[in-house]
């Protein structure tokens, strides 16, 4: 596990402490005690956290409590919640229209993070699990999101080789970098049996502010590929891409976060 800032943890352990007392408050002898740490260390980190509003003191008991600054922040998740909420009604819409498995993921370190999954109603579909993490270079949605990034980024995210999935995964940087650079053109990534056997997948991008912040993909089952499929599934994907981003460019809302 990483080391932590010790000030910046020192920080959030105040504020979690102060939000677990469920509205009664401490005083700083009391979270002195609890968080083991010397009254002279948490005091200017209290005085400032009550000038900026992100804790209160009630001067006649003189206890702490979370304020209101605290809460702004907590209303931001609650916008990030409904916009999630919002995307998942989208997925939903694009697994209605062509019956396969779509995707949600952002980019983690050379990996695709899965962050949510709508499943086909087909008895044979893609098994996958949010939460997961491949290599970003052997997914349809990990190409589209490696695709936001330049060739010479990509070149020291895989200074030491891109891994392996299958048989089929592209493992050639320059051929993948002729990959990325059709996904920017183009706006459509995909692969075929590079991250599963017996899976075709196409993603795309999407973008907020001009960047890329997530991609979402659809995964069919090889022998339901045909031409008429892969139709279906790039027209919903691209309706799907226009809904998402609009509403991502009109609410600040961050996908890494929930």
């Amino acid at each position: 596990m990483p080391q932590e800032h010790r000030s910046t943890a020192r920080v959030l352990d105040i504020l979690e402490y102060l939000a677990a007392s469920k509205g009664g408050g401490n005083t700083l002898t009391e979270l002195s005690l609890a968080l083991d740490a010397p009254k002279s260390s948490l005091f200017p980190i209290l005085r400032t956290l009550l000038n900026r509003k992100y804790i209160q003191l009630d001067h006649q008991s003189n206890r702490y409590y979370i304020g209101i600054s605290s809460y702004a922040l907590g209303a931001s998740f609650t916008v990030n919640q409904s916009a999630m909420d919002f995307i998942l009604n989208v997925m939903e819409s694009v697994v209605k229209n062509c019956e396969e498995t779509c995707q949600l993921g952002v980019l983690d370190r050379g990996k695709v993070l899965y962050i949510r999954k709508v499943d086909s109603p087909q008895p044979i579909r893609m098994i996958s699990h949010v939460g997961n993490r491949l290599p970003a270079n052997g997914t349809a949605i990990g190409k589209a999101l490696l695709s936001g990034l330049t060739n010479e980024d990509v070149r020291k995210l895989y200074a030491d080789g891109l891994p392996r999935l299958t048989d089929h995964t592209i493992v050639d940087l320059d051929t993948l970098l002729d990959q990325l650079e059709a996904v920017r053109k183009n706006g459509i990534a995909w692969e075929r049996e590079e991250s599963t056997e017996q899976v075709c997948c196409w993603a795309v991008p999407l973008y907020r502010g001009g960047q890329i912040f997530a991609s979402l993909s659809v995964s069919v089952p090889l022998f339901r590929c045909s031409d008429d499929k892969e139709s279906l599934v790039l027209d919903s994907l691209f309706k799907a891409k226009k809904e998402i981003e609009l509403i991502a460019n009109t609410q600040n809302f961050n996908l890494e976060s929930v």
